[in-house]
């Protein structure tokens, strides 16, 4: 009787350790499981975001309902974003820009706009390429903008946040105007591109985004190259 029992605790023992085994074994396999690559023929999704290790945001790739609405230092922007498209995050978690695009049919005629852009460090865009077209008219060219070395965009973010919290309309119209006006300008500095006119341009603004120096090629074939004052007063032209 003894014996019997005694090889009967054994089994249990064998069983217990052999259970014990491949649970281990499966919560291993589990663990795994998430870094492990995967293949995926298709995948339909609205949004997507891509993260680092440290859970840190780094890209979204998403539709024009569910679009980040951007963020500087944590301070996320308050402000619908009906865009879709791609944006960039830098690795303290600043957007730095992105690829958008809308287009839609507005009374017959399509109005669309795209841009590929990339932010100065702690502001808004400083180089990109736009299109845009609303009432049969397009410009499409590469650009180049003036940022502030002094101020960050949060600053701002921050002020218009508090604005459109105001419950009165125009009261938060008139505080929105007076938060952008505290802002340094962002002026435009280089235009290479095609213009509403359908004229091949190159412009090139002073610090304050004058033009000084236009090279035009007119839809007909007419070219011209124009010197500007801080006015906009042509002071030389070729061909005279």
């Amino acid at each position: 009787m003894k014996r019997r029992l005694r090889r009967h605790i054994r089994a249990l023992q064998a069983y217990a350790g052999g259970a014990s085994l491949a649970l281990v074994v499966l919560a291993s396999m589990a663990l795994a499981q998430p870094n492990a690559a995967q293949h995926v023929d298709e995948l339909t999704a609205q949004r997507i975001n891509i993260v680092d290790a440290n859970g840190t945001l780094r890209m979204v790739l998403s539709n024009k309902d569910r679009m980040h609405p951007g963020v500087m230092d944590g301070k996320t922007i308050d402000r619908p974003r009906p865009v879709a498209g791609m944006l960039f995050f830098n690795d303290v978690g600043d957007e730095v820009g992105g690829l958008t695009f809308t287009g839609q049919e507005q009374s017959g005629q399509g109005a669309a706009n795209a841009g590929l852009m990339f932010d100065q460090w702690k502001q808004d865009q400083t180089i990109g390429i736009q299109y845009s077209e609303s009432r049969g008219q397009r410009s499409a060219g590469f650009q180049v903008w003036d940022r502030s070395d002094t101020q960050r965009l949060s600053e701002l973010i921050e002020r218009l946040n508090a604005a459109n919290k105001i419950p009165d309309q125009e009261a938060r119209t008139a505080a929105i105007q007076a938060a952008r006006a505290k802002a340094e300008p962002g002026n435009q500095r280089v235009f290479v591109g095609k213009d509403r006119s359908r004229a091949s341009v190159v412009n090139l603004f002073d610090a304050n985004g004058k033009a000084r120096l236009t090279l035009k090629v007119e839809a007909d074939g007419g070219a011209t190259i124009e010197f500007l004052d801080a006015a906009g007063n042509v002071t030389s032209r070729l061909p005279k």
